[in-house]
């Protein structure tokens, strides 16, 4: 075997610490686990792991996401048709992994027992799990959507997955705090039933619209992959004109007005950024796995929300859209529209006025044709 090279020798000691920590954490749970150990287990220094992750919590929270990203889905899947067959369907899916189902002792829901009390130990981590959960119910929502029958009355079914989204992980808490106290087929049954509940959802938000720019820019995304999908991100080519919203994990929730504004069949592209990608990122990851994975089982590929959901951990995408520096607090949309960049909006508001402003009309404002962005560097602030 060659000499490996710097990166990939670096990729090559970050898959022992994670297998090491994997270990770790299973057997003397997060509080009890030790760098030290992890390192030892892992045949490397206290120093390479640090190189890796900037601290145990990151690595926690790394491993964590990688178990959500590689879990395997229940045998025989078979999607939901109605709001209420999908919901059933997401809710067992959901519940599998559960301590209560299984007895693996390096999974998810061993490890993850102390994930909660890491989550409310810190506000800097509560304020963007909060988030990315809502994260979650708008994308469970504009999939219940999707099932509905053509000559259903419109509405939003977010408060629905809100409510769906609550009743799971309490029986995800209960069931590492009260063993045998959750009964998996009340919680599937509950969960099916909320599809039926009238919660009087509807979308009269309007937001504070900024100004939208013009913009005449090349649009060379870098390849990424969708979340919610599991596969390659739609950015250019057909079925990629539309909106891509660079989001701070404060932020995430104006997603939906870019998918409400937008007109049917546009691509709606939230692009998740973060000032603190270290430990952050891996929490972004694992909240999104754990909601997408049982998806994709529970409904049918065309009831998948539209919204796309991309990981910038590096700012290279958010670069290519022309912010070049970033924080969890960001709000930013560019309109793609041929291939090119089109529009711009900046700060609170952002994803609608992008959404809802198609190239033409502010194309007489737009003067000589901007020259296209640096791919820089992306500082963080």
């Amino acid at each position: 075997m060659g000499r490996l090279s710097r990166a990939q020798l670096q990729e090559h000691n970050r898959a022992k610490v994670l297998a090491a920590a994997t270990r770790e954490f299973a057997e003397r749970g997060f509080r009890d686990a030790k760098i030290d150990a992890i390192a030892e287990r892992a045949e490397l220094t206290r120093g390479a792991v640090y190189s890796n992750f900037p601290g145990k919590r990151a690595l926690y929270f790394t491993v964590l996401a990688d178990l959500a990203e590689r879990a395997p889905p229940p045998p025989d899947p078979e999607p939901g048709l109605t709001p209420r067959e999908a919901l059933g369907a997401l809710a067992r899916a959901w519940l599998a992994r559960l301590p209560m189902t299984t007895d693996e002792p390096n999974g998810m829901a061993r490890i993850g027992v102390d994930l909660m009390p890491e989550i409310l130990a810190d506000e800097r981590i509560r304020r963007p799990f909060a988030q990315l959960v809502k994260l979650d119910a708008i994308l469970l929502g504009l999939a219940l959507e999707r099932l509905r029958p053509p000559a259903t009355p419109g509405g939003r079914l977010v408060r629905v997955a809100e409510a769906a989204l609550t009743t799971l992980h309490g029986a995800s808490r209960l069931a590492a705090a009260a063993p045998g106290f959750t009964d998996p087929f009340t919680v599937v049954g509950a969960c099916e039933r909320l599809a039926g509940l009238d919660l009087d959802d509807r979308w009269p938000y309007t937001p504070w619209i900024p100004r939208a720019r013009p913009a005449d820019e090349a649009w060379s995304p870098p390849q990424v992959l969708d979340a919610v999908r599991g596969e390659p991100a739609r950015l250019t080519g057909d079925g990629g004109d539309g909106v891509v919203a660079i989001l701070g994990l404060h932020r995430l929730e104006a997603a939906e007005e870019a998918v409400r504004a937008a007109p049917p069949g546009a691509a709606i592209t939230a692009v998740l950024v973060t000032g603190d990608p270290g430990e952050l990122a891996p929490l972004a990851r694992l909240a999104v796995a754990d909601l997408c994975g049982p998806l994709r089982q529970a409904f049918p590929p065309s009831a998948w929300p539209r919204l796309q959901v991309v990981f910038d951990d590096s700012g290279a995408l958010a670069a290519a859209a022309g912010v070049l520096a970033v924080s969890d607090a960001t709000e930013a949309a560019v309109r793609i529209e041929g291939g090119r960049i089109v529009v711009r909006a900046d700060g609170r508001g952002a994803c609608h006025t992008a959404a809802s402003t198609p190239g033409e009309a502010v194309a007489g404002e737009a003067g000589p044709a901007a020259p296209p962005r640096p791919s820089a560097p992306v500082p963080r602030r």
